[in-house]
């Protein structure tokens, strides 16, 4: 299982939100790019980077950014935020980023997912950001009814990298992760399975451990990091550890 640090960026900024209210942001470093080269220096062996300002601006706002962070860094980059046009993807693609996150545009037009997974294979990656079950939409402000599971199966078989399912309500406010609804997921598509949302501490990465062969591939965490609840270096090798004893 693969632990995903989470930078996100709003004004050029690391900060974290609070279930995605951009009013209630928390600013962690002045200085992405020495953020990013910190987690790598723990051992993360990926990063999941976010354009919060791209997501509801609905268009990259923190582009050179993350550019500066690709540059920087020997771990490959998950990137979500804003991702609303094939030219967008091709464009990030280009600058190195290794898996871009289809969201809001998916369930806007679906057909997009499969046209991004073919010509950029292994490099797509589809967010379904749910609350209450329902996916959610525009940077969270727009809950629909189309159901979490239902629109992950629309698009399993498709060769999408990975699903990042992230529970909205927990997002941000380390109250643990919801491991059933993340179970669901796993067993309802081939597709793995990353979960975002809730994390406080390495109770929470261990009480994911057992839906890794259910197709769980990893978690992201970005508060629990920040403040210090869950130490990055240690939760890796307490990770390496259960593998060995398993």
């Amino acid at each position: 299982m693969i632990i995903y640090p989470a930078i996100d960026l709003k004004d050029g900024q690391c900060v974290r939100l609070m279930q995605g209210d951009m009013a209630r942001a928390t600013v962690y470093g002045t200085d992405p790019v020495a953020v990013a080269r910190h987690w790598v220096a723990q051992g993360a062996q990926w990063l999941h980077v976010v354009d919060l300002d791209g997501a509801f601006a609905k268009a990259p706002k923190n582009r050179e950014v993350v550019a500066a962070i690709v540059k920087a860094v020997s771990v490959p980059v998950q990137l979500g935020g804003g991702i609303r046009s094939m030219d967008i993807v091709q464009d990030y693609v280009a600058l190195g980023v290794q898996r871009l996150v289809i969201g809001t545009w998916a369930l806007r037009d679906p057909q997009v997912v499969e046209e991004a997974c073919a010509r950029f294979p292994g490099r797509i990656a589809l967010g379904i950001d749910a609350r209450d079950g329902f996916v959610a939409v525009e940077g969270w402000t727009e809950t629909t009814r189309e159901e979490a599971v239902a629109f992950a199966r629309r698009f399993d078989g498709l060769g999408l990298s990975a699903i990042i399912y992230t529970d909205v309500q927990r997002d941000g406010m380390q109250s643990g992760v919801n491991v059933e609804a993340t179970r669901r997921l796993c067993t309802a598509v081939s597709t793995p399975v990353i979960a975002s949302g809730g994390v406080a501490s390495w109770d929470d990465i261990e009480a994911l451990v057992p839906l890794v062969p259910l197709g769980l591939n990893g978690v992201i965490t970005g508060r629990a990091l920040y403040t210090g609840t869950l130490n990055l270096k240690e939760a890796l090798r307490r990770l390496r550890s259960l593998r060995a004893d398993s």
